[in-house]
């Protein structure tokens, strides 16, 4: 972390690997895609904020204080046991939240036209390569597993990998644990999704960790320990100021914006394909560039709850 007395501390820069890129404080990425459905703030308990579908068969929790920061899970019925449920810790990028919330808003949009059940409790492929193919494509390998009956994918870099357990499961078990970082509390990524999962759900998280665009963040939410492992460029070298002229060339910023932009044009036309979760991972992101970033995550192990809505939005 950067001392407190530094100048640069809030110093806005675009941080690349993202998936190393850690927490920005607020869960706003995550939140984005499912700003419409109904939001519940809790004053007591570990759960601060439970985001749910409007039938209440999909839940996001918030947990501002705990380890497992998210835990996002779904039911056939809003009273039914969990068919599935997935957690992210404290370190993982809303962003990487996100690739599974626009994931979870499209699929709920479907069902409610088309499909009383939802694609989001479809049954998982029988196919392990199903759930992380978004790696695979993007050149990252099979390493050597730790335990038998696991297959490990590993990312160029080494810092970031993906373990897929085949072994046989009870509906609780951990079959897909993706990580990014050195190993520790403050510096390790790490989400998890148990046995029922939906492949494609899965996917739609890994196809952000597989995207190399950056992400933004302040420079004293980078951890000093992560430091030497992710390129940071300032944000207002790549910015627009008040004196640069309309022709000017795009930065790479624009590029991606306009990327961006194209793909979920494409989407809209052509759902439920393999682009189409590599879109909806990539709308996350442009939401949450846009974002006010005005939550920062301060140097204790407590993470920001996102802000409560003005006395005119109330949860529905």
């Amino acid at each position: 972390m950067h001392a407190p007395d530094d100048p640069n501390r809030y110093q806005e820069v675009l941080v690349s690997p993202m998936y190393l890129a850690g927490s920005n404080g607020t869960g706003e990425a995550g939140f984005a895609p499912v700003a419409h459905w109904p939001h519940h703030y809790l004053d007591e308990g570990p759960c601060q904020l439970l985001v749910t579908s409007p039938d209440q068969r999909i839940r996001i929790g918030w947990f501002g204080d705990d380890f497992e920061l998210w835990r996002i899970s779904a039911a056939t019925e809003a009273a039914s046991a969990t068919r599935w449920t997935a957690t992210f810790n404290h370190v993982t990028p809303a962003e990487i939240v996100a690739g599974l919330t626009t994931a979870l808003a499209h699929d709920y949009a479907e069902a409610d036209a088309y499909d009383s059940n939802g694609h989001f409790l479809a049954h998982p492929s029988p196919y392990w390569a199903d759930a992380v193919r978004p790696l695979l494509d993007a050149g990252w390998s099979r390493s050597v597993p730790d335990s038998p009956g696991t297959i490990e994918i590993l990312a160029p870099d080494g810092q970031a990998g993906a373990v897929v357990d085949r072994r046989a499961h009870g509906p609780d078990d951990e079959i897909v644990a993706l990580w990014a970082g050195p190993p520790g509390w403050g510096t390790r990524a790490e989400a998890v999704f148990t046995a029922h999962t939906p492949s494609h759900l899965i996917a739609a998280t890994t196809a952000v960790m597989a995207e190399s665009a950056p992400v933004i963040r302040e420079l004293h939410q980078i951890d000093r320990r992560i430091q030497h492992l992710v390129t940071t460029t300032p944000v207002a070298s790549v910015m627009p100021t008040a004196d640069t002229q309309v022709s000017r060339a795009p930065t790479p910023l624009d590029v991606r914006r306009t990327a961006v932009t194209q793909a979920v044009h494409r989407a809209a036309r052509a759902p439920h394909t393999a682009a189409d979760l590599r879109v909806m991972a990539a709308r996350s992101r442009s939401a949450a560039v846009s974002e006010n970033r005005s939550g920062t995550l301060a140097p204790t192990t407590t993470v920001p709850l996102p802000p409560r809505p003005s006395a005119s939005r109330h949860s529905r």
